[in-house]
Protein backbone atom coordinates (compact mmCIF):
# COMPACT_ATOMS: atom_id res chain seq x y z
CA UNK A 1 0.00 0.00 0.00
CA UNK A 2 2.84 2.37 0.89
CA UNK A 3 6.19 2.75 -0.85
CA UNK A 4 9.37 2.14 1.13
CA UNK A 5 10.03 5.87 1.51
CA UNK A 6 6.51 6.57 2.77
CA UNK A 7 6.60 3.65 5.19
CA UNK A 8 9.94 4.76 6.56
CA UNK A 9 8.60 8.26 7.03
CA UNK A 10 5.58 6.94 8.92
CA UNK A 11 7.76 4.77 11.18
CA UNK A 12 10.04 7.72 11.84
CA UNK A 13 7.02 9.82 12.71
CA UNK A 14 5.76 7.17 15.11
CA UNK A 15 9.19 7.04 16.73
CA UNK A 16 9.23 10.80 17.16
CA UNK A 17 5.72 10.71 18.65
CA UNK A 18 6.69 8.02 21.15
CA UNK A 19 9.87 9.88 22.02
CA UNK A 20 7.82 13.02 22.52
CA UNK A 21 5.44 11.13 24.79
CA UNK A 22 8.38 9.88 26.83
CA UNK A 23 9.67 13.42 27.24
CA UNK A 24 6.15 14.58 28.09
CA UNK A 25 5.89 11.91 30.76
CA UNK A 26 8.97 13.29 32.47
CA UNK A 27 7.06 16.46 33.32
CA UNK A 28 4.06 17.08 35.52
CA UNK A 29 1.94 17.54 32.38
CA UNK A 30 2.29 13.85 31.54
CA UNK A 31 -0.13 11.45 33.18
CA UNK A 32 1.44 7.97 33.50
CA UNK A 33 -2.05 6.47 33.34
CA UNK A 34 -2.36 7.70 29.75
CA UNK A 35 0.83 5.93 28.64
CA UNK A 36 0.97 2.68 30.62
CA UNK A 37 3.15 0.93 28.03
CA UNK A 38 6.13 3.27 28.39
CA UNK A 39 8.78 1.65 30.57
CA UNK A 40 12.00 3.38 29.48
CA UNK A 41 11.43 6.54 31.46
CA UNK A 42 13.67 8.57 33.79
CA UNK A 43 11.27 8.45 36.73
CA UNK A 44 11.57 6.05 39.63
CA UNK A 45 8.86 5.18 42.11
CA UNK A 46 9.05 5.76 45.85
CA UNK A 47 6.55 5.34 48.67
CA UNK A 48 6.38 6.82 52.15
CA UNK A 49 4.56 5.39 55.16
CA UNK A 50 5.31 4.67 58.79
CA UNK A 51 6.97 1.49 57.45
CA UNK A 52 9.36 3.64 55.39
CA UNK A 53 9.10 7.23 56.67
CA UNK A 54 12.01 8.52 54.55
CA UNK A 55 10.88 6.85 51.34
CA UNK A 56 14.41 5.64 50.67
CA UNK A 57 15.17 2.77 48.35
CA UNK A 58 15.42 -0.55 50.19
CA UNK A 59 14.45 0.92 53.55
CA UNK A 60 10.85 -0.28 53.90
CA UNK A 61 9.53 -2.73 56.46
CA UNK A 62 12.57 -2.62 58.72
CA UNK A 63 10.63 -2.34 61.99
CA UNK A 64 9.88 -5.44 64.01
CA UNK A 65 6.62 -6.65 65.52
CA UNK A 66 6.19 -9.55 67.94
CA UNK A 67 6.14 -11.89 64.95
CA UNK A 68 9.42 -10.65 63.52
CA UNK A 69 11.27 -7.98 61.54
CA UNK A 70 9.39 -6.70 58.51
CA UNK A 71 6.10 -8.22 59.65
CA UNK A 72 3.84 -5.22 60.24
CA UNK A 73 6.16 -3.57 62.70
CA UNK A 74 5.18 0.05 62.02
CA UNK A 75 1.86 0.11 60.19
CA UNK A 76 0.32 2.97 62.17
CA UNK A 77 0.68 5.55 64.90
CA UNK A 78 -1.81 6.46 67.58
CA UNK A 79 -2.30 10.22 67.91
CA UNK A 80 -3.53 12.08 70.96
CA UNK A 81 -5.06 15.59 71.01
CA UNK A 82 -2.46 18.21 70.13
CA UNK A 83 -0.06 15.71 68.61
CA UNK A 84 1.51 16.36 65.19
CA UNK A 85 3.24 13.76 63.05
CA UNK A 86 5.24 14.38 59.87
CA UNK A 87 3.99 12.25 56.99
CA UNK A 88 6.45 13.43 54.37
CA UNK A 89 9.86 15.16 54.51
CA UNK A 90 11.21 14.58 51.03
CA UNK A 91 13.64 16.21 48.60
CA UNK A 92 12.57 17.04 45.04
CA UNK A 93 12.11 17.31 42.20
CA UNK A 94 9.26 14.84 42.55
CA UNK A 95 5.53 14.47 42.11
CA UNK A 96 3.19 12.92 44.65
CA UNK A 97 0.85 10.77 42.59
CA UNK A 98 -1.48 9.36 45.21
CA UNK A 99 -2.07 9.74 48.92
CA UNK A 100 -4.12 7.33 51.04
CA UNK A 101 -5.07 7.57 54.71
CA UNK A 102 -7.45 5.98 57.12
CA UNK A 103 -8.53 6.52 60.70
CA UNK A 104 -11.76 5.71 62.57
CA UNK A 105 -14.63 7.24 60.58
CA UNK A 106 -15.90 9.58 63.29
CA UNK A 107 -16.91 13.20 62.84
CA UNK A 108 -14.51 14.18 65.62
CA UNK A 109 -11.61 12.70 63.61
CA UNK A 110 -12.53 13.76 60.09
CA UNK A 111 -13.03 17.37 61.22
CA UNK A 112 -10.47 17.28 64.02
CA UNK A 113 -7.43 15.99 62.14
CA UNK A 114 -5.81 18.70 59.99
CA UNK A 115 -3.48 18.06 57.07
CA UNK A 116 -0.90 20.68 56.11
CA UNK A 117 1.52 20.68 53.17
CA UNK A 118 4.52 22.98 52.72
CA UNK A 119 6.07 23.11 49.25
CA UNK A 120 9.68 24.04 48.56
CA UNK A 121 10.49 25.47 51.98
CA UNK A 122 7.64 27.97 52.19
CA UNK A 123 6.97 28.85 55.82
CA UNK A 124 3.19 28.91 55.44
CA UNK A 125 1.24 25.83 54.33
CA UNK A 126 -0.22 25.69 50.84
CA UNK A 127 -2.63 22.98 52.00
CA UNK A 128 -4.49 23.37 55.30
CA UNK A 129 -7.78 21.57 55.76
CA UNK A 130 -9.61 19.04 57.91
CA UNK A 131 -8.54 15.65 56.67
CA UNK A 132 -12.08 14.60 55.79
CA UNK A 133 -12.72 17.60 53.54
CA UNK A 134 -9.29 17.25 51.91
CA UNK A 135 -10.23 13.71 50.93
CA UNK A 136 -13.76 14.60 49.80
CA UNK A 137 -15.89 14.09 52.92
CA UNK A 138 -17.77 17.19 54.08
CA UNK A 139 -19.57 17.36 57.45
CA UNK A 140 -17.15 14.82 58.93
CA UNK A 141 -19.13 12.00 57.28
CA UNK A 142 -17.41 9.28 55.26
CA UNK A 143 -19.53 7.96 52.41
CA UNK A 144 -18.40 5.47 49.78
CA UNK A 145 -17.99 7.11 46.37
CA UNK A 146 -15.47 7.75 43.61
CA UNK A 147 -14.70 10.76 41.44
CA UNK A 148 -11.85 11.75 39.15
CA UNK A 149 -10.00 13.08 42.21
CA UNK A 150 -11.10 11.03 45.24
CA UNK A 151 -12.10 7.56 46.29
CA UNK A 152 -13.60 6.78 49.68
CA UNK A 153 -15.18 3.95 51.63
CA UNK A 154 -17.82 4.16 54.34
CA UNK A 155 -15.07 3.29 56.79
CA UNK A 156 -12.88 6.26 55.77
CA UNK A 157 -10.42 4.52 53.51
CA UNK A 158 -9.60 7.73 51.63
CA UNK A 159 -7.45 8.41 48.55
CA UNK A 160 -6.63 11.51 46.50
CA UNK A 161 -5.08 11.32 43.03
CA UNK A 162 -4.36 14.96 42.15
CA UNK A 163 -0.64 15.24 41.30
CA UNK A 164 1.35 17.32 43.77
CA UNK A 165 4.64 18.50 42.21
CA UNK A 166 7.52 20.10 44.08
CA UNK A 167 10.96 21.10 42.88
CA UNK A 168 13.05 21.19 46.04
CA UNK A 169 11.23 19.84 49.09
CA UNK A 170 7.88 18.67 50.42
CA UNK A 171 6.77 18.57 54.02
CA UNK A 172 3.35 17.19 54.96
CA UNK A 173 2.03 16.94 58.50
CA UNK A 174 -1.16 15.85 60.21
CA UNK A 175 -2.29 17.16 63.60
CA UNK A 176 -4.96 15.84 65.92
CA UNK A 177 -6.73 19.09 66.81
CA UNK A 178 -9.79 17.25 68.07
CA UNK A 179 -10.69 15.65 71.37
CA UNK A 180 -10.37 11.95 70.53
CA UNK A 181 -7.55 10.14 72.31
CA UNK A 182 -5.18 7.48 70.99
CA UNK A 183 -6.58 7.59 67.45
CA UNK A 184 -5.02 4.97 65.13
CA UNK A 185 -3.79 6.61 61.94
CA UNK A 186 -2.47 4.90 58.80
CA UNK A 187 -1.18 6.47 55.59
CA UNK A 188 0.79 5.93 52.40
CA UNK A 189 2.17 8.50 49.91
CA UNK A 190 3.21 7.27 46.46
CA UNK A 191 5.44 9.51 44.37
CA UNK A 192 7.80 9.61 41.39
CA UNK A 193 11.29 11.08 41.46
CA UNK A 194 13.67 12.29 38.72
CA UNK A 195 10.94 14.57 37.42
CA UNK A 196 11.65 17.46 35.04
CA UNK A 197 9.68 20.39 36.42
CA UNK A 198 9.78 24.11 35.63
CA UNK A 199 10.41 26.36 38.62
CA UNK A 200 7.03 28.03 38.18
CA UNK A 201 5.09 24.76 38.10
CA UNK A 202 1.80 25.06 39.95
CA UNK A 203 1.81 23.61 43.46
CA UNK A 204 -1.41 22.20 44.83
CA UNK A 205 -3.20 24.52 47.25
CA UNK A 206 -6.23 23.57 49.35
CA UNK A 207 -8.28 25.88 51.56
CA UNK A 208 -11.14 25.07 53.95
CA UNK A 209 -13.80 27.63 54.84
CA UNK A 210 -17.11 27.47 56.69
CA UNK A 211 -19.82 30.07 57.26
CA UNK A 212 -22.45 29.00 59.79
CA UNK A 213 -24.63 30.66 58.65
CA UNK A 214 -23.85 32.63 55.52
CA UNK A 215 -24.76 36.32 55.42
CA UNK A 216 -28.18 36.99 53.95
CA UNK A 217 -27.87 38.47 50.48
CA UNK A 218 -24.08 38.05 50.28
CA UNK A 219 -22.41 35.37 48.18
CA UNK A 220 -20.42 32.70 49.98
CA UNK A 221 -16.73 32.84 49.08
CA UNK A 222 -15.41 29.56 47.71
CA UNK A 223 -11.99 30.98 46.91
CA UNK A 224 -10.85 34.33 48.33
CA UNK A 225 -8.91 36.53 45.93
CA UNK A 226 -5.62 35.04 44.74
CA UNK A 227 -3.14 36.94 42.61
CA UNK A 228 -0.53 35.82 40.15
CA UNK A 229 -1.17 32.97 37.74
CA UNK A 230 -2.97 29.70 38.40
CA UNK A 231 -5.65 27.16 37.68
CA UNK A 232 -8.74 26.47 39.77
CA UNK A 233 -9.29 22.71 39.96
CA UNK A 234 -12.56 22.45 41.86
CA UNK A 235 -14.18 22.10 45.25
CA UNK A 236 -15.96 19.90 47.76
CA UNK A 237 -18.99 21.74 49.16
CA UNK A 238 -20.91 20.87 52.32
CA UNK A 239 -24.47 22.22 52.63
CA UNK A 240 -26.46 21.97 55.86
CA UNK A 241 -29.93 23.04 54.76
CA UNK A 242 -31.12 23.71 58.27
CA UNK A 243 -34.36 25.48 57.33
CA UNK A 244 -35.39 22.55 55.10
CA UNK A 245 -36.44 24.83 52.25
CA UNK A 246 -35.27 24.58 48.63
CA UNK A 247 -31.81 26.07 48.36
CA UNK A 248 -30.25 25.22 45.00
CA UNK A 249 -30.77 28.35 42.89
CA UNK A 250 -27.54 30.13 43.84
CA UNK A 251 -25.15 30.80 40.97
CA UNK A 252 -21.43 29.94 40.78
CA UNK A 253 -19.33 32.99 39.86
CA UNK A 254 -15.67 33.26 38.89
CA UNK A 255 -14.16 36.75 38.87
CA UNK A 256 -11.11 36.61 36.61
CA UNK A 257 -8.22 38.98 35.88
CA UNK A 258 -9.56 42.29 37.05
CA UNK A 259 -13.30 41.55 37.18
CA UNK A 260 -14.93 43.87 39.70
CA UNK A 261 -18.69 44.05 40.11
CA UNK A 262 -19.57 41.37 37.59
CA UNK A 263 -17.78 38.07 36.85
CA UNK A 264 -16.60 36.59 33.59
CA UNK A 265 -18.10 33.20 34.46
CA UNK A 266 -21.62 33.01 35.88
CA UNK A 267 -23.50 29.73 36.15
CA UNK A 268 -27.25 29.16 36.25
CA UNK A 269 -27.70 27.47 39.62
CA UNK A 270 -25.98 25.32 42.21
CA UNK A 271 -27.36 22.01 40.95
CA UNK A 272 -26.41 23.06 37.42
CA UNK A 273 -22.82 23.84 38.46
CA UNK A 274 -22.22 20.28 39.63
CA UNK A 275 -23.80 18.85 36.48
CA UNK A 276 -27.28 18.03 37.77
CA UNK A 277 -30.71 19.51 37.06
CA UNK A 278 -34.18 19.90 38.55
CA UNK A 279 -32.93 19.33 42.06
CA UNK A 280 -30.15 17.27 43.59
CA UNK A 281 -29.79 13.55 43.13
CA UNK A 282 -27.33 11.27 44.89
CA UNK A 283 -25.13 10.48 41.91
CA UNK A 284 -21.34 10.47 42.04
CA UNK A 285 -19.81 11.06 38.62
CA UNK A 286 -16.21 11.67 37.54
CA UNK A 287 -16.29 15.45 37.41
CA UNK A 288 -19.26 16.49 39.53
CA UNK A 289 -22.15 15.24 41.59
CA UNK A 290 -23.66 14.58 44.99
CA UNK A 291 -21.71 12.10 47.09
CA UNK A 292 -23.84 12.41 50.23
CA UNK A 293 -27.48 13.13 50.99
CA UNK A 294 -28.37 12.48 54.62
CA UNK A 295 -31.35 14.24 56.18
CA UNK A 296 -30.58 17.91 55.40
CA UNK A 297 -26.87 17.41 54.85
CA UNK A 298 -25.45 17.42 51.33
CA UNK A 299 -21.95 16.95 49.97
CA UNK A 300 -21.40 18.27 46.44
CA UNK A 301 -18.25 18.34 44.33
CA UNK A 302 -17.09 19.70 40.99
CA UNK A 303 -13.75 19.19 39.17
CA UNK A 304 -12.57 21.47 36.36
CA UNK A 305 -10.25 18.91 34.79
CA UNK A 306 -11.78 18.68 31.31
CA UNK A 307 -12.96 22.30 31.36
CA UNK A 308 -9.94 24.12 32.82
CA UNK A 309 -10.46 27.35 34.72
CA UNK A 310 -7.27 29.41 34.33
CA UNK A 311 -6.42 32.86 35.58
CA UNK A 312 -3.52 35.10 34.56
CA UNK A 313 -3.60 37.94 37.12
CA UNK A 314 -6.17 37.25 39.83
CA UNK A 315 -9.23 35.19 40.70
CA UNK A 316 -12.10 35.16 43.18
CA UNK A 317 -14.88 32.56 43.27
CA UNK A 318 -18.25 32.74 45.01
CA UNK A 319 -21.52 30.82 45.34
CA UNK A 320 -24.91 32.39 46.06
CA UNK A 321 -27.53 31.11 48.52
CA UNK A 322 -30.87 31.52 46.76
CA UNK A 323 -34.11 29.65 47.21
CA UNK A 324 -37.32 29.54 45.21
CA UNK A 325 -40.96 29.18 46.21
CA UNK A 326 -43.64 31.01 48.11
CA UNK A 327 -41.20 32.66 50.53
CA UNK A 328 -41.26 36.45 50.16
CA UNK A 329 -44.15 36.54 47.72
CA UNK A 330 -43.03 33.76 45.41
CA UNK A 331 -40.14 33.30 42.98
CA UNK A 332 -36.49 33.59 43.96
CA UNK A 333 -35.39 34.84 47.37
CA UNK A 334 -32.17 35.18 49.34
CA UNK A 335 -31.65 32.67 52.13
CA UNK A 336 -29.01 31.55 54.59
CA UNK A 337 -27.23 28.22 54.80
CA UNK A 338 -24.53 26.52 56.80
CA UNK A 339 -21.90 26.15 54.06
CA UNK A 340 -18.40 24.69 54.09
CA UNK A 341 -15.96 24.23 51.23
CA UNK A 342 -12.59 22.73 50.48
CA UNK A 343 -11.27 24.48 47.38
CA UNK A 344 -8.43 23.06 45.27
CA UNK A 345 -6.16 24.99 42.90
CA UNK A 346 -2.64 25.21 41.52
CA UNK A 347 -0.44 28.28 41.63
CA UNK A 348 3.30 28.80 41.57
CA UNK A 349 5.29 29.86 44.61
CA UNK A 350 6.02 32.00 46.46
CA UNK A 351 2.31 32.20 47.20
CA UNK A 352 0.61 34.31 49.82
CA UNK A 353 -0.49 32.59 53.04
CA UNK A 354 -3.92 31.03 53.24
CA UNK A 355 -6.57 32.67 55.41
CA UNK A 356 -6.52 31.41 58.98
CA UNK A 357 -8.16 28.02 59.47
CA UNK A 358 -11.25 27.99 61.69
CA UNK A 359 -10.61 26.32 65.04
CA UNK A 360 -11.92 22.84 65.77
CA UNK A 361 -14.87 24.11 67.83
CA UNK A 362 -16.16 26.07 64.83
CA UNK A 363 -15.54 23.26 62.38
CA UNK A 364 -17.51 20.72 64.40
CA UNK A 365 -20.31 23.02 65.61
CA UNK A 366 -23.88 22.10 64.77
CA UNK A 367 -25.63 24.08 62.08
CA UNK A 368 -27.27 27.33 63.10
CA UNK A 369 -30.88 27.39 64.26
CA UNK A 370 -32.94 29.77 62.11
CA UNK A 371 -35.44 30.46 64.91
CA UNK A 372 -32.66 31.67 67.20
CA UNK A 373 -31.80 34.56 64.92
CA UNK A 374 -28.14 33.51 64.69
Amino acid sequence: MFGHTTAATILLGIGIMLSGCQVCQSSVAGDPADLPYLVNVPQETRSISFENPTGQKGKGGMAASKIGVGRKGAALKNLNPGQTVTLCDFEGPAVIRRMWVTLPAKKENLLGFVIRAYWDHQKSPSIEAPIGDFFGAAHGIAKAYQSAVHSMTDTAGMSIFLPMPFTKHAKITVTNEGTEKYVPFYYQIDLTINETLPEDVGRLHVLYRRENPTTLGEDFTILPKRTGMGRFIGCVIGINNVDKKWWGEGEFKAYLDGDDEFPTICGTGTEDYIGQAWGFHENAFLYGGVSLRRDWLWTLYRWHLKDPLYWKKDIRITLQQIGAGDEGGGGYYNKQEDVSVASFWYESIPSKPLPKLAPYAERIAEGYTPQSGR
